[in-house]
């Protein structure tokens, strides 16, 4: 695939990839960001959040776009609401869902400023939702091609099958506890692909896309 990207007219300085999980969002916005020749934010942008929350990645990881469990609400209810913990809560740097989210939303917001950036979910959607340099993507897949997909990274069928299911879910109600939509809110995005049709047929669309955008802007 070779596209002439030099007539862009810089209109389109954002691209988000919101994904289902297993449907190769993470590869096919490293491609996208590859032939762009832009700054890719998906492990960077956990990186950046770990940084800013001062803890390590895999925590991070472990909360990005979920809610937190029902016991770590309770002991986070406890904290709050006893003599001991509010002397203490603010050694304790508490790395829960909404804690994330807030330092996700910088993160987002300033590599939007700085633009040629593609970034992965995260609530980045709904974030950069009012910005008219951004492109919103929605990227899905039939269940047997997520697993497939899963089963090349190493993944068993079983463990293949229940991610595709519980990852999703647990998006859904992240999205649905914090800005109040369903998951996905199909309003929000210039155009949901099916990656059924691989990887380099995806990038494809999604620079068509971008074409079509620019054209209807500089016409």
């Amino acid at each position: 695939m070779n596209h002439d990207l030099s007539y862009m007219t810089q209109i389109i300085k954002i691209v988000i990839i919101e994904r289902e999980y297993g449907s190769g969002g993470g590869e096919i916005a490293q491609l996208l960001a590859k032939q762009l020749g832009w700054k890719l934010w998906d492990q960077l942008l956990t990186e950046e959040i770990a940084r800013l929350a001062e803890c390590p990645k895999d925590v991070v990881e472990a909360r990005e776009e979920r809610t937190d469990p029902l016991y770590y609400r309770l002991f986070k209810s406890f904290l709050r609401g006893s003599y001991e913990g509010s002397l203490n809560a603010h050694k304790l740097k508490l790395v829960d869902s909404e804690s994330i989210l807030k330092i996700t939303e910088r993160v987002v917001q300033q590599a939007a400023k700085t633009g040629n950036s593609v970034i992965v979910g995260r609530g980045s959607q709904h974030f950069l939702r009012n910005r008219k340099d951004t492109l919103r993507v929605f990227l899905y897949a039939p269940r047997e091609d997520k697993v497939r997909r899963l089963l090349t990274r190493g993944k068993n069928e079983k463990e293949a099958e229940q991610l595709v299911d519980a990852v999703d879910r647990e998006r859904g109600d992240f999205i649905q506890k914090y800005f109040h939509l369903e998951w996905p809110d199909r309003t929000l995005y210039h155009t949901m692909i099916n990656t059924a049709i691989g990887d380099e047929a995806v990038v494809h669309m999604i620079i068509d896309v971008m074409k079509t955008l620019e054209a209807r802007v500089t016409a």
